[in-house]
């Protein structure tokens, strides 16, 4: 546990898919404006945990505190009104439309004049420039439909976009899997400024590069349970890789064993 008052605990969260156990009882703490590494092998219940979090599947057991109070998400949309966002590789923006009318998706800025609602382009222009600008995102023009733009800057609206409207925590699932170099430096750059601004930070990575750099702390799921919890400072690469593995915790398990590891026969 990370914080007396964490943005986000979990506690005992256990998942049943008929016979298959997906989660065995996962806990650990997001503090606001930490970035949590979220690390394990495939099927190790990293993307069923997430999906909890974000309202996607209802928990079989175990309970969730959100920004102090304990809460169960019926569906993405009621997390999302509280604050939780999660990013996929395939990004939820309109391509067809330019980068305001997708910042302001759901969220048009009207005014009636005589009874008529007028959409207020100007004030929504200004409001996303200013957001854009404030996060160092670099792109040409606003007036741009998003289907010409990079991953890379489509990613960053959408992320500028979660920060602009309160967003509290933001969940990503693989967000650079398709993304070249420069592009993932810069969405890691920009994570870094998420975070200072208080807001709490899953990234699920296949790369461990990423989550040193970016990372303050290192989940590691195995089999439906946390095989680590540690802060980056505290841990490596090989370890880490130990724990997705399952060796750190053999090797833990020989030295509790009185003559030590057992001896196969030849």
């Amino acid at each position: 546990m990370t914080d007396s008052n964490p943005l986000l605990r979990l506690l005992n969260i256990k998942q049943n898919f008929g016979a298959i156990e997906a989660l065995r009882g996962i806990s650990f703490d997001i503090a606001p404006g930490e970035v949590v590494a979220l690390l394990g092998d495939n099927g190790a219940g990293k993307s069923t945990l997430v999906k909890i979090i974000a309202g996607g599947l209802e928990p079989s057991s175990g309970s969730m505190m959100f920004n102090g109070e304990e809460r169960r998400f019926a569906s993405p949309k009621e997390a999302k009104a509280a604050g939780i966002e999660t990013v996929y590789q395939d990004l939820s923006l309109c391509t067809n439309v330019d980068v305001v009318a997708n910042f302001f998706m759901g969220r048009e800025i009207v005014k009636r004049y005589f009874g008529i609602p007028v959409l207020q382009e100007a004030e929504m222009f200004a409001a996303t420039e200013k957001a854009i600008s404030n996060a160092g995102t670099r792109i040409p023009s606003l007036r741009t439909n998003v289907e010409h733009l990079s991953g890379g800057q489509r990613q960053a609206i959408e992320l500028n976009r979660f920060v602009h409207w309160g967003g509290k925590l933001v969940l990503l699932d693989e967000p650079f899997a398709a993304l070249g170099v420069e592009q993932t430096r810069r969405g890691l750059e920009m994570i870094k400024r998420i975070a200072a601004q208080g807001i709490g930070v899953v990234i699920i990575t296949h790369i461990m590069a990423q989550a040193f750099q970016v990372a303050d702390r290192i989940v590691v799921i195995r089999q439906g349970l946390v095989a680590g919890d540690v802060k980056r400072e505290d841990t490596s690469p090989d370890e880490v890789v130990r724990m997705i593995t399952g060796e750190a915790l053999e090797g833990k398990a020989q030295e509790l064993r009185p003559n030590g590891p057992i001896q196969k026969p030849r």
